[in-house]
């Protein structure tokens, strides 16, 4: 029996419990926020992840916007490539691009977000490595994808946001489109592509043949709000900015408390409008006629709006929040991101990791949004630039001391 089987409890033997990416190798060519965040998902998982990058500079992010007391630290880079190691490699001299293709040949993932065509004048393209590994998952992430007219430009998540109609529904009726404060075409084609690739995996398990995947951020915003596409959809009615509102339901907004603060308040349906009439000491509403149904509430959207956000400027946040929960209301205190990592249920799930990093001691990433059962893979840190170069030429090659060291010294930065 090997080692990684055992007997279980019947007698019959089962592969003995890891985590569910265990065993899988990922070569990571990727930088900023969509390509590490993918990466970022299959180590989370258990997947070895190991992120080419060049000598000297490295991602991009490790050295943008270091705050004052924290020249010396990597903010930006740290949050998207916990539990990854670095192999520093320059994939524009022969040796570089022959040692990353000997590591090509034994990943079972690699993804790349240079510009299209880019990794393939590097010798790192599809065409160049499926033939190198036919098992191999390949994946692509762009601006706009590998084809079609807009495959050239530069698609950085602010364009993304315009492109994909996000900005034309963000901002206040009346006033110019906003962006949304967080670079939300990045993250999501990020998870779109670690959705696909484990998908491709198993298909490889089943098949032997790799697969390759283009995912462009373009395409990964619309597919997130495509939920909130139906009457573009169905009707071709492209919807307006409301703000903090809600076209289809009254009251949902923010309102300001008596403290300052913020609650985000929604009314889903009409079963909770006389909960929430309980809930500001105001039965009397209940059968006002003007407001007995979603339908009457829209009608006289101001004038209710404006006796709600009356009623709670009376009363601070923490006043407020006991009665809301009592009655079940869907409420939020708008809290900034200081506030969001140190809210009581944020705590309690305990998204937020702490790890102890080789330079700047301990720090705290966000971590995976998932609570599994079984085995989990340990956190590491994020790599140095270059920290496990020899050890992973050793350890997925075969290279001995002398070569390692020779080509250390061949890409060390100038």
């Amino acid at each position: 029996m090997s080692g990684e089987e055992k007997m279980n409890a019947e007698g019959k033997v089962s592969a003995e419990a890891q985590a569910p990416l265990a065993g899988v190798r990922v070569l990571d060519l990727t930088q900023v926020i969509a390509g590490p965040y993918c990466t970022a998902m299959l180590a989370d998982m258990g997947a070895e992840v190991v992120k080419i990058e060049k000598p000297g500079t490295g991602d991009d992010l490790r050295s943008v916007h270091r705050y004052e007391g924290r020249e010396e630290h990597e903010d930006y880079f740290y949050a998207n490539n916990r539990s990854k190691k670095c192999v520093a490699v320059d994939l524009k001299k022969t040796s570089g691009r022959s040692a990353a293709h000997e590591l090509a040949r034994r990943a079972d993932v690699l993804v790349e977000n240079f510009s299209p065509g880019t990794a393939h004048r590097l010798g790192m393209g599809w065409e160049d490595i499926s033939p190198l590994n036919p098992r191999l998952v390949y994946c692509s992430l762009s601006g706009f994808g590998q084809d079609g007219p807009y495959r050239d430009r530069p698609g950085l998540d602010p364009i993304l946001q315009a492109i994909s109609g996000v900005m034309s529904v963000t901002g206040l009726p009346g006033e110019e489109p906003r962006m949304i404060g967080t670079p939300l075409a990045d993250v999501m084609a990020g998870m779109f592509s670690a959705f696909a690739i484990v998908s491709a995996l198993q298909a490889v398990g089943r098949e032997g043949r790799g697969r390759r995947i283009d995912v462009s951020l373009q395409d990964a915003m619309l597919a997130g709000i495509g939920p909130r596409m139906g009457e573009t959809l169905q009707a071709g009615i492209s919807p307006g900015r409301w703000g903090n509102e809600n076209p289809m339901r009254v009251p949902a907004n923010t309102y300001r408390t008596s403290d300052g603060r913020y609650l985000a308040i929604i009314i889903q349906n009409d079963r909770f409008w006389p909960l929430f009439c309980r809930a500001m000491d105001r039965e009397d509403l209940i059968d006002e006629e003007r407001f007995a149904t979603i339908a009457d509430r829209l009608k006289h959207r101001e004038e209710l709006d404006a006796i709600v956000a009356r009623v709670f400027s009376e009363r601070t946040a923490e006043a407020w929040a006991p009665r809301l929960e009592a009655e079940r209301i869907p409420f939020a205190p708008v809290n900034d991101f200081a506030e969001a990592l140190n809210d009581p249920q944020t705590r309690h799930r305990g998204i937020v990791r702490e790890i102890t990093h080789p330079k700047s001691g301990r720090i705290r990433v966000v971590g995976p949004p998932w609570i599994m059962s079984g085995p989990q893979a340990e956190m590491t840190p994020p790599p140095l630039l270059g920290q496990h170069t020899g050890e992973i030429l050793r350890e997925w090659i075969g290279w001995d001391h002398a070569r390692i060291q020779a080509f250390l010294a061949e890409h060390s930065p100038a």
